[in-house]
């Protein structure tokens, strides 16, 4: 069984809450091919992480920690980005006038941003990095070890048995390859289910569309464009629940029948 978890916000959605209580009611993998976390905003993470040479963030450690079997954070979450806020610094390599981009994991490969304000917890793990300074030699980069580790980790999705696949953002799907049983599209209160193949066939349609115009889909541009076979609400969970998969998996029981249900259709 091959689920995908998405969310229809960028932040705040629910995604890997809900994802770690479903790992434990289909007894799976959870896989977050990319992920992201910020240097301010999440620095218990970040330091947890680069304090023993690693660089990985909360939501692929929670997925790890949920799955069935004993997998690393970085061996389910291929490629992670470090972000630090940049305020009044203007519109940095990637365009963003709130925070830049410092390095990423891509595999085992990392690589840098040399415009950015390097944190000096992490600048051990960048002594070998590649070094990149514009979108051109990013883009090249990302030919090089983004996309080899993605592939590989898509690869690696279609040989388990029993999978959970979560997105990032707002992003309908992180891996182009992946064709899931079900979908299960994350929100504060509900989450609407749809099949996989429908969902497949709409990411496509969305990613021609003159609208988007973009290489990524999200996630709203997509429903719009199919029915949920199902929907379910979910209820408020206090910090307790939210950390303790079994827990969650109790909570939301009703809405990860009704995903399987699809999924098994």
């Amino acid at each position: 069984m091959k689920l995908l978890v998405a969310g229809s916000d960028q932040v705040d959605a629910g995604k890997t809450t809900f994802s770690v209580g479903l790992l434990r009611y289909i007894d799976g993998v959870g896989y977050k091919p990319r992920a992201g976390n910020d240097h301010w905003f999440d620095h218990d993470d970040y330091l947890k992480a680069v304090s023993d040479g690693r660089l990985y963030g909360k939501d692929a450690r929670r997925l790890a920690e949920a799955s069935a079997t004993d997998v690393e954070p970085e061996a389910i979450n291929p490629v992670h980005r470090l972000w630090r806020p940049a305020p009044g610094g203007g519109a940095g390599l990637l365009g963003r006038h709130d925070r830049e981009f410092v390095c990423d994991r891509a595999g085992d490969a990392m690589v840098v941003n040399t415009t950015a304000d390097v944190p000096p917890e992490v600048r051990e793990q960048l002594a070998h990095a590649i070094e990149i300074s514009t979108v051109e030699k990013l883009n090249e980069a990302m030919s090089r070890h983004h996309l080899p580790a993605l592939e590989a980790c898509a690869e690696q999705v279609t040989k388990t048995d029993r999978v959970v696949v979560e997105s990032y953002a707002d992003i309908a799907r992180p891996l182009r390859e992946f064709e899931p049983d079900a979908v299960a599209v994350v929100e504060p209160a509900r989450a609407r289910i749809y099949e996989g193949s429908r969902y497949t066939k709409a990411c496509e349609v969305a990613g021609n569309s003159p609208r988007e115009g973009q290489l990524e889909e999200v996630v709203d541009a997509v429903v719009d464009l199919i029915e949920p076979r199902a929907s379910a609400g979910l209820p408020a969970l206090d910090g307790a629940t939210r950390t303790d998969p079994e827990a969650v998996c109790d909570a939301y029981e009703v809405a990860y029948e009704a995903l399987c249900g699809v999924a098994l259709d």
